[in-house]
This record gives structure tokens, sequence and C-alpha cells, in this order.
């Protein structure tokens, strides 16, 4: 059937090619039923010579059946296991029941199948062939994606064949498609010329313009005696095709029917296991010979074969509700223990109502699901579990369970409406606890906020009687979101609450959210010496007790509260040990929130350069996990870095996109951070009125939250801009508020702010001490951008004071910092301002590391560092020839040769 196919002939030969030459590709192949994907496949594999092979095919009725297209896809590569990372080697050898199930993180068994499919390429040039692909359990959905969009450099070409107008893995994300389109008339005309001699000339060009140009529809309607339908109408070709083959099987005796039923419900094509069941119904395979005779499926090694998927699924469509039942029922019976999943499937569909046995069955299999990490398969066989429940609590307990697995599956719509269905029948405190628990768990993360937060403080009330350290989790959780929000009366009230319930309790987990809930209140409302102290404490108690290895929910949090410290021993150690167990676990989905707080930290220090590649990582996994408000977090900051050093374009573009999300989802603080990231952009601009709006915009924001955190107000910039515009008593005031909001925290950075802004204002005679002070106070913080900006500002101060000398020490060290950070334009201020003092600052050139993207600026550090390839890959969910792709261009770039030479480089860049 690939008559008139030349032009998708060549795509498929130029797919091949690329892989041979050591790109990888990735096509779908997209069309209706019976257009010819499937011819295309097989074409594709007779062609791919010189080329290991992987095919699977998607099967409908097995979407339920955990990882069942994966095992099928992977199975020739297993024997490379023993080569992948242990952690994705345990991942993906739980999720295929290759040893004993343990649950992972939904991106692990993506990450070990990168691994495994670039593994399997290293001796050669690879096909992966996947037909049906929008029948594909979720699960091996989920994995494929993640896999095939991280091929770079491998040498793998992957075509993926979809039905038009169906849900598959392809959706959402930029693989090229291929769009099959009917046959032209001379195509179709010479088709039914060698396929079917008997069918004139003038018949077959009717026969074009009925189908469409679908090759199967020409074929099959040129057989059907008298046509169905007028030969000049127009008509669906997948419509078309079935009530052909619909009309052949109803002419089969009564017996054949049944049989023929039996084997479109059965979930395989074991003949053996159709026979079995066949029985239970009085009929036979014998039976199923004149289906045979008319084409309709076909008997060979022990297995039956429709000729098409379409005729499975008429003939299933076409039988009474109480016939499928009862073959599903046959089936059940038919199968051995260990196919307890499909079992329970088959129990489930040949229920006519709520069926206590059938539920049981599917709860199991839901329950085995989850242990192999195949969240989206257990989520729709808990749900389903519940809805044949017979008691309603067991009915409730059974939809929370299936939401939560959704949830992990990263379906969050899903799970909402199962959490919808549980909250129907639920009835007892403990269980709607988790039920708005989870509702408010997933608000975090995808908004909006102050619905979030009082789902979760709701959650912690009806839970705090009989669940107290549960409660507490959820107050922590409910005081972040408050932050986020913008909220500071509700932050307070919750880490209140969350203090008093941990008391009573014994279990550190308690204490240290409750802790770190306690102490971020305090610093947001002011008592920044004792929120400090509380912040500390908490992560003391937990850096020690081990449970950093054991709990991925600590992860994030072990960055969020060391954030506020601002101090140079803030405990960047306990961060890394935490990016590190996230990444040897491959805990995609823990990876954003714990990345955007340690780029956060790196932006706070002097770490400008990996700030840009953490924060770029952090974006994008949040895109690709769906958290939406991590995702306004990471671009936000995102955008302020890119303000300060020069990226301007990038920085007005991600700016609005922060500002949109943030708006969207209620994280004011967001919002606060996006417009500062405008503001300081326009300041270095030079365009003062513009900047200054800018950060009046932002602390509006915070005066409508009541937030008094010195630390978010924008007034420093604000007292710079309004003396520029000779507006002194402005500036006065704006420096008085804020300076007794610095003192009332007590912390050095926003004391040291404070006192440059007293600098500022100072009379000839009095800035020097001012200036002094702010700077002893900048060196108990890792920030040396807001160090480099106090001494510029003194060094301008200086020289308008005619002290020459002084104003250059304090010119140089500020641009050498900014030089340093990667802040050009606040470079060029200070080189302008040592100008004025009759020094010529050398300019540094451009650093070619600017010239990297931001995966090869990553995969450099890594490298740099010591990183092995393969530790950088499984670092990053990437292969090792694509961490060497990267890294030829990085070379290439930077004008080195070697690792020695790319570490000499980035440290200068650095």
């Amino acid at each position: 059937m690939l008559l008139g196919r030349e032009r998708e002939l060549e795509a498929l030969r130029r797919l091949l090619a690329a892989a041979r030459a050591g790109s990888s590709a990735v096509l779908a192949v997209v069309g209706e039923a019976g257009i010819g994907k499937s011819s295309l496949l097989d074409w594709t594999a007779e062609h791919a010579e010189g080329m290991r092979l992987l095919r699977a095919r998607g099967v409908e009725s097995e979407a339920h059946i955990p990882f069942a297209g994966l095992l099928e896809l992977l199975r020739p590569a297993l024997d490379g296991l023993s080569a992948l990372p242990p952690p994705q080697a345990a991942a993906l050898e739980s999720a295929l029941a290759l040893r004993p199930a343990q649950a992972h993180d939904r991106f692990a068994v993506g990450a070990a199948t990168l691994s495994l499919l670039a593994s399997h390429a290293e001796a050669g040039p690879l096909a992966v062939l996947v037909d049906d692909a929008q029948w594909l359990d979720g699960s091996t959905a989920d994995a494929l994606r993640f896999a095939l969009r991280r091929l770079v450099a491998d040498p793998v070409a992957a075509i993926l064949v979809v039905r038009e107008g169906e849900r598959s893995l392809v959706d959402g994300t930029d693989v090229p498609v291929l769009r099959l389109e009917g046959l032209d008339e001379a195509a179709a005309v010479e088709l039914l010329r060698r396929r079917a001699p008997e069918v004139g000339g003038e018949l077959a060009a009717r026969l074009h313009r009925q189908a469409g140009g679908n090759p199967l529809a020409l074929l099959e309607l040129a057989r059907a005696q008298p046509p169905e339908v007028p030969l000049d109408t127009p008509v669906a070709a997948v419509s078309s095709v079935a009530s052909t083959y619909l009309r052949r099987a109803r002419r089969l005796p009564e017996r054949t029917r049944l049989a023929l039923l039996v084997a479109a419900t059965c979930d395989g094509d074991d003949l053996a296991l159709v026979a079995r069941a066949a029985a239970g119904l009085e009929v036979g395979v014998h039976d199923l010979a004149p289906a045979e005779a008319d084409g309709l499926v076909e008997l060979r090694g022990g297995r039956i074969e429709f000729r098409h998927p379409l005729i499975r699924s008429a003939v299933y469509g076409d039988a009474l509700p109480e016939l499928r039942r009862a073959a599903h029922r046959a089936l059940a019976g038919a199968l051995p223990d260990r196919e307890a999943d499909r079992r329970a499937w088959h129990l489930a569909l040949a229920a006519a109502g709520p069926d206590e046995a059938a539920s049981s069955a599917l709860a199991q299999a839901g329950g085995r699901a989850r242990e192999r990490s195949a969240y989206e398969v257990a989520s729709h066989a808990y749900g389903q579990a519940a809805r044949l429940a017979t008691d309603r609590r067991r009915r409730a307990r059974l939809a929370v369970v299936a939401a939560d697995a959704a949830w992990l599956g990263g379906l969050a719509e899903r799970a909402r409406s199962l959490l919808d269905e549980a909250a129907g029948d639920a009835e007892d405190d403990v269980l709607l606890a988790e039920i708005e628990h989870l509702r408010g768990h997933i608000a975090i993360r995808q908004g909006p906020l102050d619905e979030a937060c009082g789902l979760l403080a709701g959650a912690a009330e009806l839970a705090a009687r009989h669940r107290p350290d549960s409660a507490v989790v959820m107050l922590a959780e409910a005081a972040e979101g408050a932050f986020f929000a913008g909220n500071a009366a509700a932050m307070q009230t919750y880490a209140e609450r969350a203090s008093r319930l941990a008391a009573a309790t014994t279990g550190g987990r308690a204490a240290f959210f409750a802790g770190l809930a306690a102490g971020m209140s305090r610093v947001l409302s002011g008592d920044g010496e004792r929120g400090a102290a509380l912040i500390r404490r908490a992560h003391e108690s937990i850096g020690h007790s081990g449970e950093l290895d054991r709990d991925p929910r600590l992860l994030a949090w072990t960055a969020f509260g060391l954030l506020w410290l601002r101090e140079a021993d803030a405990g960047e150690a306990l961060l890394e040990q935490a990016l590190a167990a996230a990444r040897a676990r491959s805990s995609v989905g823990a990876l954003p929130h714990l990345l955007t707080h340690i780029g956060i930290g790196q932006m706070a220090g002097d770490r400008y350069l990996e700030a840009q590649v953490t924060l770029d990582e952090a974006v994008r996994l949040a895109r690709e996990t769906g958290q939406l408000v991590i995702l306004a977090e990471a671009v936000a900051r995102l955008a302020w870095l890119d303000a300060r050093c020069g990226r301007a374009q990038a920085a007005r573009e991600r700016a609005a996109e922060a500002l949109a999300l943030a708006r969207d989802l209620g994280a004011r603080v967001f919002e606060v951070w996006a417009l500062t990231a405008l503001g300081e952009l326009e300041l270095v601009e030079g365009d003062v009125q513009a900047a200054l709006e800018r950060f009046e915009e932002g602390q509006s924001a915070l005066d409508r939250s009541a937030i008094g955190d010195p630390d978010l107000s924008p007034a420093p910039e604000q007292v710079e801009l309004e003396l520029r515009l000779g507006r002194d008593a402005r500036a006065a005031a704006l420096a008085a508020r804020f300076a007794e909001a610095a003192a009332a925290k007590r912390q050095p950075w926003a004391l040291a702010r404070a006192a440059r802004c007293r600098a500022l204002l100072a009379t000839d005679d009095a800035f020097e001490p001012r200036f002094a002070e702010a700077l002893a106070l900048h060196r108990r913080t890792p920030d040396r951008f807001e160090l480099a900006r106090t001494q510029l500002a003194y060094g301008a101060r200086l020289r308008r004071a005619g002290q020459r000398l002084r104003a250059r020490e304090e010119l140089r060290a500020a641009h050498e910092a900014f030089e340093d950070l990667g802040a050009r334009p606040w470079a060029a201020l200070a080189r302008a301002e040592l100008a004025a003092t009759g020094e010529t600052a050398r300019r540094r050139e451009p650093g070619t590391a600017d010239d990297l993207t931001p995966q090869e600026l990553q995969i450099a550090l890594l490298l740099a560092d010591g990183r092995t390839t393969r530790e950088a890959a499984a670092a990053l969910f990437l292969s090792p020839k694509t961490i060497e792709y990267h890294l030829r261009n990085a070379y290439r770039k930077l004008g080195v040769h070697s690792r020695q030479e790319l570490a000499a480089a980035l440290a200068r860049a650095r």
C-alpha cells in the first residue's frame, strides 16, 4: 500500500540516514485508520539495514497493564541494564517487574529508559518503532516521552505511529509530525488495478472519491457487494471500512460471531487463551473457521490476528452488552494466576453494577501498579475499583488513593475529579483531611494560591485531633503558600498553629516543619533575629537525622528555609546534599522547587554563572512537570538575573511571563520579583522615571499584602532614584521607614542596605562613617552584588567630594566585582565613574562563556568540576553522547581542547 507515498518514504529515509550518521531523530506519523501508517512502519523496519531494531505496538485492551508497551519495546535491550546507574536500573527493573516492586518518582523510569536506549545504541544505530502509540499504557507513554525528547546525539531514529484524533504521548511536545493524507486518484487507481483488477477505471475513480484516498477503505469497498452507500457519497473512511467489516461479520454463523467476540475481547493474541475462554461460552476455536475464510482473522503459530484493529473494535462494539460482559467473565476465568492484573480488568468489565470481588481485584491491581511507579495505570485501577465498591467508606478511600496516584502521575485534573468523587462518600475527619490536603497540595503547585492555603488550613483542622504530625506538615505547606501569595498575616497564623500542635508531638518531622514555618513567619513579620534562630535549629535537627535520604518532601524545604538567612554560613553543604539525593533518585518532580531555591541562593551570593544554569534547569523542569507556581518563581528570578547581567530582551520576556503567571496564580511575591527585575533593568538603562514606577508598583503590591519584610522592599532603589530626581525629602522619608524595618529585623543584609540609604542622604561631613558601616555589614553576607553597589555609590560620593584616590579604590573594587559576576551594565557604570576620576578601567572582553547555551554551560560546569561524562549524564537525565555533543560545542566556542583548559576558561568567566 505504498503507492503514491514517495514524499513520506523520503522522509523516513532521511530519518534513518540521520541515525546512521550519529544523530537522533524522532518523527510522529499521524493519520486515520487504514491510511497506511503501519505499512510505512513495516517498510522502515525492512529498510533499517545495519541498524538494531526495537519494536512495540500499543494495544487498546492493554492500556491498563503497567508498562506493557515498555516491556515489549525494551525486551531485546534488557541485557544492558547493568550499564545503567544503579538507581535508574532499580527503577526500570521494578517498573518491568524484573525485581520486587518499589515505587519511584514517575520520571525515574523515563530517565532509565533514556539511559537504556542510549546504551543499546552504543553498539550501532538503533531504530525504535512504535505502532498505535495512542494505545500505549499511560506509564509507558510517560517514560517514552521523557526519553525521546532528550535524545540529541545518539544514533537513534524513533518513529511513533498515531491514529488521527486520538490522545498520545506526542501531544504537547515538539516532535515533528508527518501527516498522512489520502492517495491521489492516480495512485488509488493503480492500487486497485494491482489488488482488485476486477474494478474498472470509472468505478475506481468513484471509489477514490468515496474513500477519500484511504487505501484500506478503497480495497474493502471494492470487495463489498453491493456498495452500502451510493458511490458518489463521500463518507469518513473509518466509518465506511468499519461498516464493511460489520456487514461481513454479521453474515457469519452465530457461533462464529460469539467466538469472534471472545477473540476481540481478549487483550492479546494468545489462541490458547481464546480457546479456554470460548469453551466457557460453549464455543470453540474451530468456530472461527468461517471468519478466517472471510479474511477477518488469521490463525497461525498458536496466535490469532485480526486483519486490522478496526475489525476488533467493530466486532466488540456491535455485540450486545450482556454478551460483552459474558466474554469478559469467560476471559477472567480462563486467565492464569500470574495474569492477576488482566483478570481484574476483565472482572471489572464483566460487572453490570457494584461488584465487591471485581473491586477488590482491581484495588490489588492498582496497588501492584503503584509499586511499579505506573501511577496513571494505578489511578485508573483504583478509580474503577472505587466505582465498583459496595461499601461507601471503602469507595471513598479508594477514590482518594486513585487521586493520589493520579497526582503522582502528573494528572492534576483527574486527581481533582477523583477527589470530588471521594468527598461525596467520605464521612470521617481523617479521610476528609486527606482529601483537602491533596487538593491543597495540588493547588500549591498549580494555583490559585489563596485557595490552596484555605484548603490546607482546613485539612489541618480536620487532622489535628487524630494525626497532629500530619496536621503540622499541612500547616507548614499552607505557610509556604501564604508566603508565595504575599499573605503575611495568614502565614503567621498557620505557623503559630503548627508550633502549638508540634509541641504536643514527639516526631522530628513535625518539629522540623513547625520550626521552619515559625522561623520564616517571624522573618517575614520583621523579627529576623528570632526567626533566623528558629530556622537554624530546624535545619540542624533534620540535617543530622538522616531523614533527607528517606523523605523526598524534605529536599526542597531544606533549601527554602536557608534562603531566609542571607548569611555566608547558611548551610550550602546541606543544599548540595539535598540536590545530590534528588538527582541520584531521579526525583525529577522534586527538582524544580529545589533547584529554584538553590539558584536563588547562588544569585544571593557571588555565583551568577551557576545561578543562571540552575534557574534555567528549574524553569525547564517546572514546565515539563506542570508546576506552574514554581515556574512563576523560577522565571521571575531568572528575569531578575538577566536584568543584572544586561540580557535586556530576555529579562523583559521572562518578566512578562512571570507577571502573567503570578497574577493568574495569586503569587504576589513573584509579581514583586518580576517588577523588581524590570525596575533594575530600567535603572541601569538610565530611565529613572520608568524604573521608579516599576519599584513603586512593587512596593504597592507589598503594602496591599501587609508584608513588612525589608528584604522584599525596593525602598533602597527608590531612595537612589528619588535623589537622582532631586526629591531629597521623599528619599529621606523612604529611607527612614526602611531603616526602621531593617532595625526590627536585625539581619545584616537589610541593615547594610539601610546604611547605604543613610549614607546617600548624609551631608558631606557625615557620609563616610555611614558607608563604612554599610560595607562592614555587607561583608557579613555572601551577596557580592549588593556590596559592589555600595562600593559604587561610595566611590561616586568620594569623587564628588574631591577625594579621587580614595574614590578609585572603591570604584575599582566595584568594577571588579561586577565584572566577575557578569553584571556588565553595572560594570559599565563603575567604569564611567572611574573615568570621571581620571582613571581608565580596562574593560574585559565579553567571555566566550556568554556564547554557550544554558545546557552547554551546565554541562561544562559539571565536567570542569570533575564529573565524568556518565556522571553528568545521570545527573542531568541525558545520554553520555548528548553530554559529549554539548561538550564539543562548548570546547569549540571557548577555544579549548581539554578538561583542564575548560576548567581554566570557566574559572575566568566565573
